[in-house]
């Protein structure tokens, strides 16, 4: 009687074991950055939240660069494909999205970088037709943004003005709306692997470098550059997105613990870039001699005539609809209370 009590209370346990892992479920989040970076402090967050909010039911896998590849349109084929169903996209993004090149234009974002991750976040932007229909077309849902902090210029010379800029083979990401702006500002954009840049700096087949303090910091990169400038241009601004046949299959339960998480990693986003990029320009400072340049009003204003036009170019090159999804957000910068970039305010 007693064995029999036994060898029924071990198939029971075995029984909710199985069930447990029947349940269980593993969302694999892919990463455009490494270790140390702004987009993996997000996600380490974003794993524990959602781990603990589904009772241990949920995995959040983390995979940063380098583990899934090298080549961002690897990352962004296998969000399609569903092989990695949760991911972040940026500048190189604007090859499968064209539309997700907005988050590139130049002097139109807010100031304040904490009113730029609510207006991105906001359901007058992020849930409109216009900004959704452009993701869900190429079988992707555009979940959240997260700005990682103002894009930082370098080089081996001073640049205070668009002379100074001429001829400059700057580094930019793969996007054609990045070429035409850096082309407007009088430089010669060149495009390499991320992986490469380093050594590409340090041999001077790249001259310039734009990155976020923290990215220059992660990446070693100001080791071989002598002067970093802030024109307060643009921030760096990667798109949450996923598979939309793996969202549309979540359950309703699943995908409400999705938003709600997301809801609150954008104050938690801007805090983990603010801090990283302030900790990251301290160390900087303090193990080189790099000469730090911050553009005043009017010479930021050289920078910004030359960008406006590049708006215009924007809606050429991806049509009606990414010129709908610009309108929406220059309305939400005009109510803001920081005022835009482009006004200077």
């Amino acid at each position: 009687m007693q064995m029999r009590s036994i060898a029924t209370g071990v198939i029971a346990a075995t029984m909710m074991t199985t069930a447990s892992a029947a349940f269980a479920d593993t969302w694999r989040f892919g990463l455009e950055e490494t270790e140390g970076s702004v987009q993996y402090e997000y996600a380490e967050a974003f794993k524990q939240l959602i781990e603990e909010k589904s009772g241990g039911d949920i995995t959040v896998e983390i995979l940063p660069y380098g583990v899934w590849g090298s080549s961002y349109s690897t990352l962004y084929d296998a969000i399609q494909s569903g092989a990695i169903p949760l991911s972040f996209g940026s500048g190189f993004l604007g090859g499968t999205v064209p539309e997700s090149q907005l988050m590139s234009l130049n002097y139109v974002m807010p100031n304040d970088q904490q009113e730029t991750a609510e207006i991105l976040n906001s359901d007058a932007f992020m849930q409109s037709d216009a900004w959704q229909q452009s993701f869900r077309e190429r079988d992707l849902v555009p979940l959240a943004a997260l700005p990682e902090g103002a894009q930082v210029w370098t080089a081996n010379k001073e640049i205070h003005t668009p002379e100074d800029m001429q001829g400059l083979q700057i580094r930019v990401m793969d996007n054609s709306l990045l070429r035409a702006t850096y082309e407007a500002y009088g430089a010669a954009p060149i495009t390499i692997a991320y992986g490469e840049l380093y050594s590409a700096l340090q041999q001077g087949q790249a001259e310039g470098n734009i990155q976020p303090v923290w990215a220059h910091e992660n990446m070693g990169f100001y080791e071989v550059q002598d002067d970093m400038i802030f024109a307060g241009q643009s921030q760096f601004i990667a798109n949450l997105i996923s598979n939309q046949e793996w969202y549309e299959g979540l359950s309703d339960e699943q995908q409400q613990m999705l938003v709600e998480t997301i809801d609150e990693m954008v104050q938690k986003g801007h805090e983990i870039q603010a801090q990283l990029n302030e900790e990251r320009l301290s160390t900087i400072q303090e193990n080189s001699d790099i000469n730090i340049i911050r553009l005043d009003e009017e010479q930021r204003n050289r920078f910004r005539e030359l960008a406006r036009p590049i708006r215009e170019e924007f809606v050429d090159m991806v049509g009606e609809r990414g010129g709908e999804a610009l309108d929406i957000i220059l309305e939400q910068v005009e109510a803001s209370e920081s005022g835009s970039s482009d006004t200077g305010a």
